[in-house]
């Protein structure tokens, strides 16, 4: 008999969430093999069993929290049904890795015989089991035949279990039918309690500036094509703000570093982190040391650090450290923004959408492409002085980005 234990993840990592279990009681498992799927707060990872047997057990169900270290399955010695697993590996892989996530929710099979078998979301199955319903008796809406949880909450055939009684003046959120109760995935929850506690635990202000886009975008027009016909990759905008971002913190080290008790440790390195928007909320790879790369290399890295983010596939050394902040909110067209802190980092720049505006040039008004950018910053650190020249010496480098590229 071996157990299936949560392995190590990571230092920060104590815990994950039963996403899916690969493998049930009764199915046949290599050594080597994945088992179940955990989410943790970061990435989700893929557990193998160390021992070749069946699945005798699982004491954990798909939607628990667990903790590293927890016996989660028991594979005993033996031969069952075989099920096919996602691995095509043909080694043994680490004890954990880091796996994708679909975009659609999980699905899992319920079999009710040999012949017949329901598709159902692990979601849907969980709360199956809690009402005692067979998901072969429920008949779904989604046209493929995917048993959602919608469907099972509506299957009226099996009684739901007690609930405790409500006030007399409480209305049931179910009969209702104007709610919609949705649990946060672990990774929104840590999401929720970190920017809560960075709100809580520093004395974070925003100070802004306006960018005159003009000269970058020309540039920008001007060099895109030969670019990337030597470089395989686009020009975009992100290179220049990094690069400009950096040769900022040079000067202005204090926003490069981070509070340890009642030391300021100031960072001889930058590694920027750069904010991708993902399906399962916000993440942050980093692009390491990118005072050492050119612009070429500083698109390719966020390139692929923000396809790996969208396909799910980004590892926890992808995220970890990071000396800075980048984010742009004008993808999503915010035209202006407060940007939180992200973890013990002491600044974090704001992008915005780009906006032609009528500004004074000189003694004329002229339409120019404007963008607002933020800088939020903990002020326990950074005084005004600081924060203010930090910003306008971005702003002074975007809008004479020739220099910005002959000097990188």
């Amino acid at each position: 008999m071996a157990d299936i234990i949560v392995p190590e993840l990571a230092e920060s990592i104590t815990e994950g969430t039963i996403a899916q279990w690969l493998k049930q009681p009764g199915d046949t498992v290599e050594k080597g093999e994945f088992i179940v799927e955990l989410e943790t707060d970061k990435v989700n990872v893929e557990v193998i069993s160390e021992e070749a047997g069946v699945v005798s057990e699982l004491l954990a169900a798909e939607g628990d929290t667990v903790q590293v270290g927890q016996v989660i399955a028991r594979v005993g010695e033996g031969s069952g049904s075989a099920t096919p697993s996602p691995s095509t590996e043909t080694e043994a892989p680490p004890a954990a890795a880091p796996v994708e996530e679909t975009k659609s929710a999980p699905v899992a099979v319920e079999t009710t015989s040999e012949q017949e078998r329901t598709i159902a979301s692990p979601a849907a199955r969980k709360l199956a089991r809690e009402k005692g319903i067979n998901l072969s008796e429920i008949s779904p809406v989604d046209p493929m035949g995917r048993v959602r949880v919608q469907d099972v909450s509506a299957h009226g055939t099996a009684p739901a279990p007690k609930a405790a009684p409500a006030p007399a003046a409480a209305v049931s959120q179910e009969d209702d039918g104007r709610f919609t109760r949705e649990k946060m995935s672990r990774r929104r929850q840590t999401i929720a309690s970190r920017l809560l506690e960075v709100r809580q635990s520093t004395a974070m202000l925003t100070t802004f500036n306006e960018i005159d886009m003009t000269n970058v975008m020309a540039l920008r027009s001007r060099k895109k094509d030969k670019f990337f016909d030597d470089h395989d990759v686009r020009l975009g905008f992100m290179s220049f703000f990094t690069k400009a971002v950096v040769a900022a913190l040079k000067k202005y080290p204090y926003v490069n570093s981070q509070i340890d008790g009642d030391y300021i440790v100031k960072n001889n390195f930058y590694d920027i982190g750069i904010a991708v928007s993902t399906e399962g909320g916000l993440v942050v790879p980093i692009v390491r040391d990118a005072d050492r790369k050119n612009f070429a290399e500083i698109e390719d890295n966020i390139g692929q650090l923000a396809k790996k983010a969208r396909d799910n596939k980004l590892a926890l050394s992808d995220m970890a450290g990071g000396s800075f902040t980048i984010t742009n909110g004008g993808v999503f067209g915010s035209l202006l923004s407060t940007p939180i802190l992200n973890g013990t980092q002491v600044g974090i720049l704001g992008m915005h959408t780009i906006q032609k505006r009528p500004i004074a040039v000189g003694d004329e008004i002229q339409i120019r492409p404007m963008m607002y950018v933020a800088l939020s910053y903990d002020h326990r650190v950074i005084d005004g002085k600081d924060s203010v020249g930090f910003l306008k010496m971005v702003k002074e480098l975007l809008e004479s980005p020739e220099d910005l590229m002959l000097n990188s």
